[in-house]
């Protein structure tokens, strides 16, 4: 109880008898009595007795009605008091701010709270209403006349807080209270019943330990039936906050409400689960959501694996471009050698190694290309059973006599479009995967068939549209992969045989070739038993049988009525390519001009004068790119052939530009003979051993 004076002394100073203003009530009704006393003491003689009989009367009967009047207001302010002290009795218990007020609006009272924050006794009840209404006095009197008829009335504040003024029972005095809402407690799993066992979100009810002590349908189906008492922390884990430490801030309140994503360990099957932990004020428990993102995670891990296969992918574009003009260099002028000697020069034997290690070197730059889907393709409608039964000859050669390759093929497989060499390549690449995992010899199956997906199919997470398919699965009886490693066997570089033995790229380069000609690998191995790729490429529809076509004359030269040599404009900034590439044709009768760039090109082909067959120029160089400084030489130079050079095909060069005539693609690295003979056979009209642009060239 807050106020400086108790009990009675302090009620009557605060409007009781004491008061100032109301004992100023008894001299004023006495005061008629006196007057008139005064007035019979001097009165004249000659006033008559009656009149002075009336007088005295008069006199008398005010001061018995003052007397009566002042009475009645002493016993009315000693009823005040007693309810004054009944009131404080209650505002002793009072947790909140709390005010006693009269019926004429004067605080007698407050709580402990109420009088911390400011101490109002005996003020005007408007000063609780101060900065809440533009009138504080109106609206108190307002206020005081609504609850003096016996009416609650809750005023709203603002920022949620509410006046609540409500008559005190059997007495004029008002309790004047401020109010804060609660929000409604949660539900515990007790209250929700059955509801809770139902409903289809993974909860558990937990202490404030972390214990549990009830679950639901669902949560028991994430993690398998869970015993009342058992930790938290021992059905799940993972990186993040100490669990401990996620507890306590859930208990005190200091929790954001951001959850964690845990592994779980209970079950066969592992899950990755989203946990948020909750409470509510009052309830001495906390509930645990878990929501399954498995899905996601994968989802997630996916998206990772092919941001980092196309980083990969661009280095290795970038790496093949400039290795592969160093090994056009090193092959071109090796072979230049090479046409000097014969082999019984003691130089030969070290030239033709030289030879030999620049293939190896070129080989695995191709296996970096295919596996960056970055490699020139040729693709063509093949028939696999031709290609299946022509390769098995090799397969059992190369996996050697202890391992049986078996070709099993459906009779009316459909045709496939894809590059007959790279095709070939990936069956090779497994069928070695395969040999390794079979060093006591076994069996390897190779078999292709027609299948139809008429709804999809979802596999490892990636899925197949639905259509018509041709499947061709590898299968061995090896040692098969562990499943740890299942979903890195793509990865480059990644081998499990010891160092020196392999490079890591023989399954990424299938991938890559693969995915590059539009077609879904899957791997499903079992441990001790052997693993089984499984190829899906889109089936083509049989071509027509061909007529035999007239016998023709073997097409002219263009100009084989004109005696000249025939000139080559070649546009290359590598300068020991653009060396040997000069050297190689002019050693075979071509007249060839050199330019480091497009630039330089263009300025030599001004002169009108000046003949010009063909053009061999590189794609990508400073400055003007072949296929641009191409296109603006055609315009006056129309249908001049051009040869393209490259280290690498970017599809999205040829997707975007416009297609350019007579225009051949020749891969680097190239041999001398393989560059005389693209030119050749493209000056004379005929197909050449290199692959067309089918519009824009590739990048390099």
């Amino acid at each position: 109880m807050v106020g400086r004076e108790s009990g009675d002394e302090a009620g009557m100073k605060q409007g009781g008898l004491l008061s100032s203003g109301r004992l100023a009530a008894v001299p004023v009704l006495m005061l008629p009595v006196v007057l008139g006393a005064l007035w019979l003491a001097l009165a004249p003689a000659a006033v008559p007795p009656r009149v002075l009989v009336i007088a005295g009367t008069v006199a008398v009967a005010w001061y018995l009605l003052g007397g009566m009047i002042a009475g009645r207001r002493l016993l009315d302010q000693l009823s005040v008091a007693r309810q004054v002290r009944a009131a404080r009795v209650t505002l002793a218990d009072e947790p909140g701010c709390a005010w006693i007020v009269d019926s004429e609006g004067a605080i007698r009272g407050q709580s402990a709270p109420a009088g911390r924050l400011r101490d109002l006794t005996g003020r005007d009840a408007a000063a609780l209403l101060a900065g809440h209404r533009a009138n504080p006095a109106a609206a108190a009197a307002a206020l005081l006349a609504r609850v003096a008829d016996g009416r609650p009335v809750q005023l709203p504040l603002g920022d949620g807080l509410i006046l609540d003024a409500r008559r005190i029972p059997d007495s004029t005095l008002q309790f004047w209270r401020i109010e804060t809402p609660q929000p409604e407690p949660a539900a515990t799993a007790a209250g929700i019943g059955l509801d809770y066992r139902t409903v289809p979100i993974a909860l558990l009810d937990l202490d404030p330990d972390g214990h549990v002590l009830t679950t639901n349908l669902a949560a028991e189906a994430l993690l398998g039936p869970i015993a009342p008492g058992t930790f938290l922390g021992d059905l799940l884990e993972g990186p993040g906050r100490p669990l401990g430490d996620w507890l306590a801030e859930v208990r005190e309140g200091r929790d954001t409400g951001r959850g964690e994503v845990l592994q779980t360990r209970t079950g066969d099957v592992e899950r990755a689960l989203q946990v948020t932990l909750a409470s509510s004020p009052g309830i001495d428990r906390i509930v645990a959501v878990l929501t399954d993102v498995s899905a996601l995670k994968t989802l997630e891990a996916q998206f990772v694996q092919s941001q980092k296969m196309q980083a990969i992918g661009q280095l290795a574009g970038g790496i093949a471009h400039d290795f592969n003009n160093l090994l056009t260099a090193i092959t071109g002028h090796c072979d230049l050698l090479m046409l000097r000697r014969d082999n019984t020069d003691p130089d030969y034997a070290d030239l033709h190694q030289i030879s030999q290690n620049a293939n190896r070197a070129a080989a695995l730059v191709r296996q970096l290309l295919a596996f960056s889907r970055k490699q020139t393709l040729s693709p063509e409608i093949i028939d696999l059973r031709h290609v299946l039964s022509d390769l098995s000859h090799l397969l059992n050669r190369l996996v050697g006599e202890r391992i049986i390759v078996t070709v099993t093929n459906d009779p009316s497989l459909r045709p496939i479009r894809a590059d007959g060499r790279q095709f070939e390549q990936v069956l090779i690449n497994l069928a070695v995967n395969a040999r390794d995992a079979m060093p006591k010899g076994g069996e390897i199956a190779i078999r292709s068939e027609n299948v139809r997906l008429r709804t999809g199919l979802t596999l490892e997470g990636a899925s197949i549209p639905q259509g018509e398919y041709v499947r061709i699965t590898v299968s061995d009886q090896g040692c098969g992969i562990p499943p740890e490693t299942l979903d890195k066997i793509f990865d480059p570089f990644f081998t499990t045989k010891k160092q020196g033995e392999g490079t890591g790229l023989g399954l990424s380069t299938v991938y890559g070739i693969v995915k590059q000609t539009g077609g879904y690998i899957f791997c499903t191995s079992t441990p001790g038993e052997g693993t089984i790729f499984a190829l899906y490429f889109p089936a083509q529809r049989p071509r027509p049988a061909e007529r035999p076509a007239p016998a023709a004359a073997s097409p002219a030269s263009p100009r084989s009525g004109e005696d000249h040599r025939r000139t080559v404009l070649l546009v290359e900034d590598e300068a020991p390519v653009r060396a040997f590439a000069a050297r190689a044709l002019r050693l075979h009768g071509f007249d060839v001009i050199e330019a480091d760039s497009g630039e330089r090109a263009l300025q030599i082909l001004s002169d009108a004068a000046l003949r010009v067959d063909i053009f061999l120029t590189d794609v990508v160089m400073p400055g003007l790119d072949g296929p641009g400084w191409v296109r603006m030489a055609l315009q006056a130079r129309e249908g001049t052939r051009v040869i393209f050079m490259s280290g690498y095909m970017d599809a999205t060069l040829s997707d975007n530009n416009m297609a350019i005539p007579n225009a051949l693609f020749l891969p680097k690295p190239f041999s001398l003979s393989e560059l005389v003979a693209t030119v050749e056979s493209h000056l004379a009209g005929s197909m050449a051993p290199a692959r067309p642009t089918d519009g824009a060239p590739p990048d390099a």
